[in-house]
């Protein structure tokens, strides 16, 4: 299978050579295959979201490479990386701006990567596209094209977020706990809207979440965060066919951590 994401050694300290040196990232290798959906857990400071910070480009590494495809994007900024990556936040408000319409968010979502020029508008045929694409949702928004995306539910917000990062096909999606601030229908339905965004697309995506049932349950492959280094790396049938049970024994026996503490992975 080709390779869409490739990181190797990947290093990162916060406030190196003080006191509070916090060495989050501890040498992180992970070869993505196209297509692949890999969920990612682990508990409070295992790097989880430090790791997609990384391959975002929020900040840089302190040592080894990010190559997506053929490109080493390593030293490449996050503006310049959002043409490749795109990303779902836990906060609803982070993926869409509130004072602009449904159908102003979804233009600009349109013209990511793209050089930015003056134009008239949204055009009609763009209109009917947004429609159909708004309609996956199921949530009548096809309907309210031009109502503020301020006035929206989170419910509805993150849905049409996801829909944003979707509707230019990314190179790799980044949902970084995108359904935890929901409440718990909610949830269940912006996760089934990934699954089925993601796989229809065949969107290479790596996803964070704090429900370890939803990780064996989402997705071909799981891998298992502990103190900035991947313990567990799990995928195709044998995941599918875990259960919590045998994720934490999993989790324990590679770790050599004792699972005292749900945090420590539920995190």
């Amino acid at each position: 299978m080709t390779d869409i994401l490739n990181v190797q050694n990947l290093h990162k300290t916060f406030e190196a050579g003080t006191p509070n040196e916090n060495h989050v990232l501890k040498g992180i290798d992970l070869q993505m295959n196209e297509g692949d959906f890999i969920s990612i857990i682990g508990g409070n400071g295992a790097g989880k979201s430090t790791f997609l910070n990384s391959i975002a480009g929020s900040f840089s590494v302190d040592r080894g490479q990010i190559v997506l495809e053929d490109k080493n994007i390593t030293e490449l900024p996050a503006n310049q990386r959002a043409k490749y990556i795109s990303r779902v936040f836990q906060d609803t408000r982070m993926g869409t701006a509130s004072r602009l319409t449904i159908e102003e968010n979804l233009s600009v979502a349109m013209k990511r990567g793209q050089k930015r020029g003056l134009s008239r508008g949204i055009k009609a045929k763009d209109r009917d596209f947004f429609k159909q694409e708004l309609k996956k949702l199921q949530l009548g928004l096809e309907n309210r094209l031009s109502m503020d995306v301020g006035l929206l539910s989170g419910g509805q917000r993150q849905a049409l977020t996801l829909l944003m990062a979707t509707i230019v096909t990314p190179k790799v999606l980044l949902l970084d706990e995108h359904t935890a601030a929901l409440d718990p229908k909610t949830s269940e339905m912006v996760t089934a809207l990934t699954d089925q965004l993601v796989y229809e697309k065949g969107i290479s995506t790596l996803m964070i979440t704090h429900n370890m049932q939803h990780a064996i349950e989402q997705g071909n492959r799981l891998i298992m965060l502990h103190e900035g280094n991947i313990v567990v790396d799990v995928r195709g049938e044998e995941k599918q066919n875990l259960t919590v049970m045998e994720l934490v024994n999993l989790f324990q026996t590679k770790s050599g951590a004792d699972l005292s503490d749900d945090s420590l992975i539920l995190g």
